[in-house]
């Protein structure tokens, strides 16, 4: 049975949105959902992820990001720090105890950027990240994987116009690429240096995925050099990874860091909506 939507404000004035939360009741360590581009808490993966949760009487809570799904806004109005920010607000407002941050393809790039933005905190919140599970994490796509593989028209109409209509196998229309999209991008992208999550990391990645090439997935893993990172490659696994085998993985992945980071029986005792 589906979970009840609840809602989250975020930003003031031109900027407020309301961004729209399913979270389920359950034991530590909770799961966090955090989606792709132009994806939404209601895609395969993330139903998959929350019968998973239900099953095991997990704590989850999944979210839309504004311009996405069941939440407000537009989605040409986006940025990776927008969204960034919605993702933190729903971490802050609906988490409590132990999380596993479960990311796919921009996702993966937001659930390290939630991560950092958590250990530059002064004063530790009510919840806390004990694991990740990324799935053909899209790192610094806007750039690597967008800005660096336009050819030299589309980028000259983004810098005329600040939009392109990338077409997209997706979706039943066109990505809306703005110049704003890639500049603001840029103050978020971790690619350049050493990544310290401060805590184990699991990676699943299609070998035949056209998006995020797996390349983009290994030379993740060297710059995660200091935590515990396995990275699984599925020889014959596209970007979207949503086959049943594919989620098989992905859910052996996310049950192999909860057992790995779970907490003591009697420290065990969270049954807060967020886990």
């Amino acid at each position: 049975m589906e979970n009840d939507v609840a809602w989250i404000e975020v930003g003031e004035g031109a900027q407020a949105r309301r961004i729209a939360v399913r979270s389920r009741a359950g034991k530590s360590p909770g799961l966090v959902w955090l989606g792709g581009f132009m994806s939404d808490m209601k895609g395969t993966k993330a139903q998959a992820l929350d019968a998973f949760a239900a099953e095991r009487g997990r704590a989850i809570v999944r979210f839309d990001y504004s311009g996405h799904g069941e939440s407000s806004g537009a989605f040409a109005d986006g940025t990776i720090g927008s969204w960034l920010a919605d993702a933190i607000a729903v971490f802050d407002a609906c988490c409590r105890g132990p999380q596993i941050l479960v990311g796919s393809s921009m996702g993966g790039w937001m659930a390290l950027l939630l991560v950092r933005a958590l250990r530059r905190r002064m004063a530790p919140g009510p919840a806390s990240v004990a694991g990740l599970v990324l799935i053909a994490p899209a790192v610094d796509f806007t750039e690597a994987l967008m800005w660096k593989r336009f050819p030299p028209e589309v980028r000259q109409a983004i810098e005329t116009t600040g939009r392109f209509e990338q077409p997209t196998d997706y979706d039943t229309g066109p990505y809306v690429i703005t110049r704003r999209l890639i500049e603001e991008g840029r103050n978020h992208l971790l690619l350049g240096g050493l990544i310290e999550t401060g805590c184990p990391v699991r990676i699943v990645q299609g070998v035949k995925d056209p998006d995020v090439p797996w390349q983009h997935a290994s030379a993740l893993v060297a710059r995660l050099a200091q935590d515990d990172v396995v990275l699984t490659l599925i020889k014959d696994g596209d970007h979207r990874l949503s086959r049943p085998e594919d989620i098989s993985r992905i859910l052996a992945a996310v049950e192999e860091m909860g057992e790995t980071v779970a907490p003591a029986p009697s420290q065990n005792r969270n049954t807060s909506p967020a886990g």
